[in-house]
């Protein structure tokens, strides 16, 4: 996996953190850049992999729900589906891992388009919204890569209520979790060649 581009609009000052690799076959390159929208904090992070999209949309996404909190629990126990049948307008509640410092979130599906590999949803409810935010929205895009791999792009918005900030840790802590989550996904794909 390879992260190629992230950058995040948020508040008005700027922050350039460094470029990092990593000795092992995961290597991160990212840059930050951050701004204030109208009390809308956008986060843009792009990533490459050589798993083709058609298998990262199966497993982290269409069948997410099963596969994550197996490989990951410290991070997230349980994914259920509260209402609707997994497509747009369905609820589903996840409820995070020892590891997590939240309880857990509500997630409203938004968009589903399993040809085009584009998935959407928003955190409506939960101790992550920390009474501070209105919701979140995330879109994943996933395309072929020229190495029949991926190019993963997506885009997190963070609804402010009031004067309520983003913070620098803030950011790399979404930025870490995010990027663990597909980091994890792609393990157990590259572990598990048969699977989707």
């Amino acid at each position: 996996m390879y992260i190629k581009k992230t950058s995040i609009s948020l508040i008005s000052h700027h922050y350039n953190f460094p470029r990092t690799n990593q000795p092992s076959f995961f290597s991160f390159q990212y840059f930050i850049n951050i701004k204030i929208i109208m009390g809308v904090f956008t986060y843009e992070m792009e990533v490459i992999t050589k798993i083709p999209p058609v298998k990262i949309f199966n497993a982290l996404i269409l069948d997410g729900d099963k596969l994550i909190p197996k490989i990951v629990p410290q991070a997230i126990k349980t994914v259920e589906l509260i209402e609707g049948d997994g497509g747009p307008g369905s609820i589903k509640k996840i409820t995070f891992g020892e590891g997590s410092q939240f309880d857990y979130v509500k997630h409203k599906v938004e968009a589903l388009d399993k040809e085009n590999f584009i998935y959407s949803y928003s955190v409506i409810e939960g101790d992550a919204l920390m009474k501070s935010l209105e919701k979140i929205t995330y879109e994943i895009k996933l395309a072929s890569s020229a190495d029949g791999g991926s190019i993963c792009k997506s885009i997190s918005k963070y609804y402010t209520i009031g004067n309520f900030a983003i913070t620098e840790e803030q950011i790399k802590a979404g930025k870490e979790k995010s990027s663990g989550l597909f980091k994890a996904t792609e393990a157990y794909l590259l572990a598990n060649p048969d699977a989707y």
